[in-house]
């Protein structure tokens, strides 16, 4: 094969190495158990900090209970009288 590698005239260059790829099997499957893993690690994930987030909304939660029945008391005929307010 003399001359210049031309492939619109038909002179290709030969191939010197062929590439194979292929993938592991560990690497086939990537979320395999994905949807399984997902559902326990969220489960415990929740479980360990359920002590950390919940108390500090229970306690919020009250608060505003407590202020509201009280701001519904005030604002009623014998709440007014209690307070000294004259209408």
């Amino acid at each position: 094969m003399g001359g210049s590698v031309d492939p619109k005239n038909g002179q290709l260059p030969d191939p010197q190495r062929i590439a194979t790829y292929s993938l592991s099997p560990n690497r086939q499957r990537p979320f395999a158990g994905a949807a399984h893993a997902a559902i326990f690690n969220t489960f415990r994930r929740f479980r360990h900090q359920v002590l950390y987030v919940v108390p500090p909304f229970v306690v919020a939660y009250a608060a505003m209970e407590w202020a509201i029945e009280r701001n519904h008391y005030l604002n009623s005929k014998p709440g007014r009288l209690e307070a000294g307010h004259e209408e």
